[in-house]
């Protein structure tokens, strides 16, 4: 009776991972500037609520998903790199809002994936890449993790304290 249990919570696990992952892809298409989208809202949201390492998952597939979609205009090698940055911040986003609070969590996944992640690209592009991305890419980044959040709190709120559940 139990695999039985843990089989249909892997099934309930691996079908919500899905559904955010296309989620993301429906992102994907929401442009905001160039490769910047409204992709990384459901990882955000699945690092949250499923956990650090599917938030990293689907919020990684989300970006090479914008990229794609976008012809990878700052080649292949970049965008997988950015796909890891984000799967890094979005595992600190969980670890941050579940050892201080939510709104801490937004302020560092926001200032990690805006200005320290443009910064990391200074030495590749310069600073024109920097002064150019940095405020259109903070500003869509704050929107995905705040959204993310929101939804985060109003499942908290049908469901009790998510931290403490496993799915």
């Amino acid at each position: 009776m139990k695999e039985k249990i843990n089989s249909s919570k892997h099934i309930k696990t691996l079908t919500m991972v899905a559904m955010l992952i296309a989620l993301s892809a429906v992102g994907a298409l929401i442009k905001v500037f160039n490769t910047v989208a409204f992709d990384s809202m459901p990882g955000y949201f699945a690092a949250l609520y499923l956990g650090g390492w599917y938030g990293a998952i689907v919020i990684s597939l989300g970006h090479l998903l914008t990229a794609i979609t976008s012809g990878f205009p700052l080649g292949i090698p970049i965008h997988i790199y950015i796909a890891i940055q984000m799967a890094i911040y979005a595992y600190i986003f969980r670890f941050c809002c579940k050892k201080f609070n939510i709104s801490i969590g937004i302020i560092v996944a926001t200032i990690l994936n805006g200005p320290i992640s443009t910064l990391l690209f200074v030495p590749i592009f310069g600073w024109g890449f920097f002064i150019g991305w940095v405020l259109p890419l903070t500003i869509a980044s704050f929107i995905n993790i705040f959204l993310a959040s929101l939804v985060y709190k109003g499942m908290e709120k049908m469901d009790g304290n998510v931290f403490d559940r496993k799915i």
